[in-house]
């Protein structure tokens, strides 16, 4: 399947300031133009040839399992034949035909650490990828993978400039305003997901309450094994209901940078 390295979506999460889309469904079931946010950032990782995914679901983690259950008939003509035994034949063929989607149920209080560490057993390379099933870009993932390799260390993180939400006022010492940005790059980096680990990294994860973002990355950054990788791309996550409409608007007028596939 693909190229090998597994793609670890997390999609346990509550969503809590997207209230309005996330009270009856999971966050990367909210959807952008009639697909769920999970399916845009499967096809960024399939447009670049990694097709084989682990989903970790926990809050209303059943509804990610119906969508996927029922993908075929939900996205092809079909004709069923009913009685017994019933058959169905698929007629046509999506763009998803080669996808390999393993969901794992890793727990409704598990943490972002604890849910990796819960799928283990479905890694089997040496490498893995990790992202956060919330947030679109146009990351080039290949590059991304050439480059873990490269430098030999245990973690890459995918780094970006983060746009800030407040317009920038820069005034002369009369409070005169010199210039007005509304939504300006802020200076430094910050955590844009799309990881690349080794498997060691399972042995700086610990129980279920252990948070990815918070010990096992800053022991990787003390022991020189954290790597950046920046990317001055397009990148957007979605954590509220204005979030939620601006990616919808962008997709509608077909303005979308994250979509890169066919």
């Amino acid at each position: 399947m693909g190229l090998g390295m597994k793609v670890v979506i997390l999609c346990g999460g509550l969503g809590t300031r997207l209230r309005e889309e996330t009270e009856y469904r999971p966050k990367p079931m909210v959807e952008i133009g009639g697909r769920p946010i999970l399916w845009h950032i499967m096809k960024l990782y399939a447009h670049h040839g990694f097709r084989d995914f682990v989903l970790c679901l926990g809050y209303r983690g059943n509804m990610i399992k119906e969508y996927f259950l029922n993908y075929e008939a939900m996205n092809n003509d079909f004709t069923i034949s009913l009685g017994q035994p019933n058959r169905i034949v698929y007629h046509g063929a999506h763009g998803e035909q080669n996808f390999s989607i393993t969901l794992a149920d890793t727990g409704q209080e598990t943490m972002t650490g604890g849910r990796i560490k819960r799928i283990e057993p479905y890694i089997d390379g040496e490498q893995f990828m990790v992202t956060y099933g919330d947030g679109v870009s146009d990351v080039n993932i290949r590059a991304l993978a050439d480059y873990h390799r490269s430098h030999g260390k245990l973690a890459t993180v995918t780094a970006v400039h983060p746009v800030s939400r407040f317009g920038v006022l820069l005034t002369d010492e009369h409070g005169r305003v010199n210039s007005f940005a509304e939504k300006p790059r802020a200076e430094g980096w910050v955590n844009a997901g799309h990881f690349v680990f080794n498997r060691a990294i399972f042995d700086y994860l610990s129980s279920d309450d252990c948070e990815l973002e918070q010990r096992p990355l800053e022991q990787l950054a003390k022991e020189g094994q954290l790597m950046a990788h920046p990317h001055q791309g397009f990148f957007f996550a979605m954590d509220t209901y204005r979030e939620y409409l601006h990616l919808n608007e962008l997709w509608s007028q077909g303005k979308a940078p994250w979509k890169i596939w066919d």
